[in-house]
Parts: C-alpha cells; structure tokens; sequence
C-alpha cells in the first residue's frame, strides 16, 4: 500500500523542526552537561557551563535561540520505497520552503548566515537557505526525517584524514582535537566516520551527531562490543587533554564520541571527524501521512537548578565610556569583568570592508579609537528587546585584521570566544591591548546584558553591521592579556597536569 505525503506536510514539518531545535537542547544533552558540571573542579569552567545551562533553560522557556548563530540546516530524509511524495517540487525546493517558512517565523526569527556565492559576492540569501539535503530510499511506508542546524564555529573544525591502514585513529584523534582549539564551543560531542570514501566519511561522521548522547549509560554498564570500548577509550582520553569548557582548561571536554563505519577498499582508511558545539541541535520525526509531525518539548525538570547570576564579589566592573590603555594594561589573565557602557560590535566582512575603505584612504563611519569591538553577528529582536540573541563568534577568524585595527584605528580591546593565534597575541602585546572571552554558547544570556542597540555601519551586510550596543554588567573574561599571556595556552596546561595526577591517585 502506498503511503501519501502531502508536500505541506513535510515542508511545515521541517518549519517546525528549525523552530524546535533553535530554542530546545535535546534533553540527552542537558542531563550530561548538568553531571559535567557537577564534577568540574575547573572554576573557569564550571562558570562557563553555569552560563551555558543558564542560557538554554532561558531560551526553552523564551522560545528565542540558543546561539545567535542559528546555523546551516541539514535535512537528512529516509523515504521508503512505498511513499508518494503529492509535489511536483524537487526534494531540495521542497526543503528550502520549510526552511524558509521556519527562519523567517515572526515570533522568532532566525539569523540569515547562508551565503549564495562561497567566492566571490558572499551574498546574504536572508533567509537560510538553500539547507544541505541527504536522501536514501529505504524499504517501507514512511518518511524519516532528522533535521540539524550546525552552526559555523563547530563546522568550521571538521577535520579529514586518509591514514593508513595500520596507522592508529586514536593517535590521530589525539593529537587532532589539540588543533581545534576552542572555536567548536567545547564541552560538545565528536562525531567519527571511518571507511567508506572520502564524502562517506564525512556523511557518516556528520550523521554520528544526530545519535542520542549516551556515554553515561555507555561507562556504567560497560562496553558491549569493540566499537564501544573505543568511543570510551577516546572519551577518556580527549579528556585528558584538560581543554576543558570554552577552551579554559577543566575535565570535560567531549561528554561523548560516535563512531560510524563502513567497509573500505584494502589500501584506504578514510577518517572524518566532526564536532558539535555547546548549541548541539538535532530533532528527529516521522512521516506516514497522517499530518505534519508532532515535536514533543523536553519537560523544564530535565533542566539542573543552576542560575548564572553576576558576581559583584569576584569580578571587576568596568565603565567603557571612560576606559584606557592604562586600565586594559592592567588586567590579567583569567580575571573576570563585568562590562557596562557603549561597545561597538564587528566581524567578518566589516572588518574586510574597513581594511579596504583605509587602503584606499577613506573615513571610516565610526569613531574606533578608546573604543571596544565585540565580534558578533546578532539576532534581529522581537517584542520588547532590543537586540535578539547576541554570543561571540571565533575570533580567530579575525586575527589577520588585528594588527590593523589596533595600529590604525586606535582600538584598545577586544571581544570574541576562543584562543587567539599567535599574529594576534603578538598584535596584542605590541599594542598593549587586551582580548577578552564571552561564552559561546549563551547568547540568550548575553543580550539580556544588552540595554541599546543601533546600526552605526555598513547595514547592508545584515547581521554582519557595525552595531554600537550600550551594555550592563555583560560578562567577560581576560583571555590574552596586555603581556600576551593567554589562558586557552595556560588553562589546558595546567589542567591536562592536573587530570593526569588525578588520574594516578588511588581510587
């Protein structure tokens, strides 16, 4: 008997679906995040997953996104042999128009960060779209659809490897996951394909991340198989590293790992390896024709009772409308400050269109100099706010343009998530500047620090604009200080000590 979907079925399914995952962790994500903290010992760490667990509940009750970075959307279909799909559109039309439908939701809309030209133009689609669509035919009667949103900052460390048969996939993993820094938003889960081909290394470890987080249930009855023993031995020994929580050095880094196979030629062993971040999304449902799905919320008791509140007692409050070099020289490593005052906000191509407007001898349309930059691509608000959802993008991304902006802009600091390079810490201790650390992952949390927001710059890149937000108390740590000294060096050094002491004490 064959089965009928009617297309408005599936596309308001997935509409559903990127409005789902955009305000709800799984709930497998929110249990073992809560037990990692619980046992961090990190205090750095342990305040970064207060903020993130803070965030997520704010954003389930909210219905506003978890990651102002709401993501490239990936619709994997399963569509059995005996369904009729009632569209005269393409699989990839009809999925756009979900994701299209879903972005574009009045009640929450979602950031436009899809592209339609990766090399030339870079032009905003403004609304998500085109989604990345897989699809298999697979015997049955039904439509099984699991949709993903990934944000930029955890694809962008995807990694692939072709080693050699006998070579080890643990010491390529080990000696890998160092080199992704923390731009992925660590604590998150790796995704792990192995065989196959090259895409089908990468399909596989891409779909690895739509499994249940189960590496709790996983150490407590014990492994089953050798697949099993591996993904313990990895989740171990990842960390171990002490990379920790944002990258600050702690004990949890990956809460857990998948691994999918498949058979290869003899002379090949393809390895991909894909993280999720601490905006981990996925929703999973099925159609059989009796209506759009149906997504069912986690209840609000899987959440832990953790609530990030500022610390007035431990942290430095700081006025940016009258900040100096003298001040930012004086910070130190690791030191938490509460930012209140006016901050201008930049990222990508803002800061490629300013390098351009200064080499052809042009103003530039604000003012830069004592002033700091927040690197942010945020939300558009709804209802009373005045911005939406507004975290920190990787800032490594603009460490090719650091030198420039504290040379001839007369920059004095910086805001973004994860490490620095090494130009950038080099720019910073030539400059006597600082760069400071917001969690990823809590962006939710971040705006609510924001009181004023207006476009100040280049509004027709969207997202990408020169904001100037008037902010109270907004959470930061000093992550490179005015010496150089950066805590994403020193924090999993000291932490990855710490771990492996632990380790050889007597239980």
């Amino acid at each position: 008997m064959t089965t009928l979907i009617k297309e408005d079925d599936l596309i308001q399914s997935i509409a559903d679906a990127v409005q789902f995952i955009s305000y709800y962790h799984p709930a497998d994500y929110i249990q073992h995040l809560a037990r990692a903290y619980e046992r961090e010992q990190s205090p750095a760490a342990k305040d970064a997953i207060a903020q993130i667990l803070t965030n997520s509940r704010m954003c389930a009750e909210g219905h506003r996104p978890i990651c102002q970075d709401t993501g490239i959307v990936n619709v994997f279909l399963k569509i059995g042999m005996n369904v009729r799909i009632d569209s005269q559109r393409s699989m990839q039309e009809l999925c756009d128009e979900g994701v299209r439908r879903g972005y574009l939701n009045p009640d929450n809309p979602l950031r436009a960060s899809v592209l339609s030209d990766p090399l030339f133009t870079r032009k905003n689609t403004r609304d998500n779209t085109p989604c990345i669509v897989g699809v298999e035919l697979v015997a049955g009667d039904t439509v099984d659809v699991q949709v993903a949103a990934k944000g930029g900052g955890s694809e962008n460390k995807s990694k692939f490897v072709m080693l050699n048969p006998s070579d080890s996939l643990v010491d390529w993993v080990l000696k890998t996951v160092p080199t992704m820094g923390a731009g992925w938003c660590p604590p998150g889960m790796l995704g792990i394909g192995v065989g196959g081909t090259a895409e089908k290394a990468m399909l596989m470890a891409k779909q690895a991340l739509m499994e249940d987080i189960d590496m709790y249930e996983l150490l407590a009855r014990g492994p089953q198989n050798k697949l099993e023993e591996l993904r313990i031995e990895l989740y171990e020994k990842v960390n171990a590293l002490g990379i920790g929580a944002q990258g600050l050095g702690g004990l949890t880094t990956v809460l857990d790992v998948k691994i999918n196979t498949f058979p290869t030629h003899a002379a090949s062993k393809p390895v991909a390896m894909i993280p999720n971040c601490a905006a981990t999304r996925h929703v999973h449902f099925v159609l059989d024709g009796s209506g759009p799905a149906a997504l069912t919320p986690p209840a609000l008791s899987d959440w832990p009772d953790v609530n990030w509140a500022p610390d007035y007692n431990k942290s430095t409050q700081v006025d940016l409308n009258t900040l100096t070099k003298e001040q930012v020289a004086s910070w130190k490593p690791g030191q938490t400050l509460l930012l209140s005052g006016k901050m201008l906000t930049g990222r990508d191509a803002a800061h490629k269109r300013i390098q351009e407007m200064l080499e052809r001898g042009e103003s530039l349309p604000v003012e830069f100099k004592n002033r700091v930059i927040y690197y942010v691509g945020p939300v558009d608000p709804v209802r009373d706010e005045v911005v939406g959802p507004a975290g920190p993008t990787t800032a490594t991304r603009m460490d090719k343009f650091t030198d420039m902006m504290l040379e001839k802009t007369g920059l004095i600091a910086m805001i973004g998530k994860a490490e620095r390079g090494p130009v950038a810490i080099e720019s910073i201790r030539n400059h006597q500047s600082a760069y400071l650390m917001a969690v990823g992952g809590s962006a939710y949390l971040v705006s609510k620090a924001i009181r004023g927001a207006k476009v100040v710059g280049f509004e027709d890149l969207g997202m990408e604009a020169i904001y100037e937000f008037d902010v109270k108390d907004m959470p930061v740590t000093v992550a490179v200080d005015s010496t150089g000294t950066s805590v994403h060096q020193t924090g999993p050094k000291e932490w990855q000590a710490r771990i492996a002491d632990i380790a050889i004490q007597p239980v």
